[in-house]
Parts: C-alpha cells; structure tokens; sequence
C-alpha cells in the first residue's frame, strides 16, 4: 500500500462529477471536466482523511484502507467521484466512484466511505 501512494502521509481529494463526465478504468489523473459545482463544493474537491492507515485484514492477505465521510453543504448534484492524490502536478487517480445515478440535495451532501475492515473498506488489495 506503500508502493506507489502513500498513504500514511499523502494528501488524498475528493471531487465530484456530473453526467457529463467521462470516469472509467482509464482515468489517470484529476480533471475539471464535468465537475460538480454549487454548495460549499469548490473545485477540486476535498481533503480525505485517512480513517484506518493501512494494514492487513483479519485474514492476514488483505491490505485496505478507509477514509472519514466527505461532506458538503448547499444545493449540490453528482453522479460519481474520483478519488486522487493531490502532488500539486500529476494529481493521479487512486480509485473512480459510481454513485449509479445522479444524487442531488439541497441541504448537506455526503459521501459515505464503508467500514474500515479487510472486507469492506472502499479500497483493498490481496
């Protein structure tokens, strides 16, 4: 987990997207295109704090890590986010999220990361 982000000392975003982005398997990087706009939402989205640092699950062949739920407030909609290391040039994608369709609010906008365990957390790798 240490090989090519760390993430013990990395500063990990969030930003969200629109329908009219275009974020799959091939996504290398952090974009602007079809970013979400409104709220409290800025561009380039927000700090991750990493929740459980990396380790091994109770398996003992699982690395995961997790990170505490990103919020923001206001009239905000997305379709899916991306979730990268910000090194202030290359900006790489670490993981691309589908949220399935569009999620809107008015009020406060939450994305909710799962449980930091070797079977749940939103990133693992055996």
């Amino acid at each position: 987990m240490n090989g090519v982000y760390n993430f013990t000392s990395g500063n990990f975003y969030i930003a969200l997207y629109t329908n009219s982005a275009t974020l799959n398997q091939t996504t290398q990087s952090y974009t602007n295109a079809g970013e979400t706009s409104g709220g409290s939402y800025a561009a380039g989205g927000q700090l991750l704090v990493v929740n459980q640092l990396p380790t091994t699950g109770s398996s003992g062949d699982t690395a995961y890590v997790s990170f505490a739920n990103a919020v923001w407030t206001g009239s905000i909609s997305a379709r899916g986010a991306l979730i990268y290391l910000n090194n202030g040039t290359t900006n790489p994608a670490v993981c691309v999220l589908d949220f399935g369709s569009a999620k809107t609010s008015n009020a406060t906008f939450t994305v909710q990361f799962p449980a930091a365990t070797n079977t749940a957390a939103i990133i693992r790798i055996s």
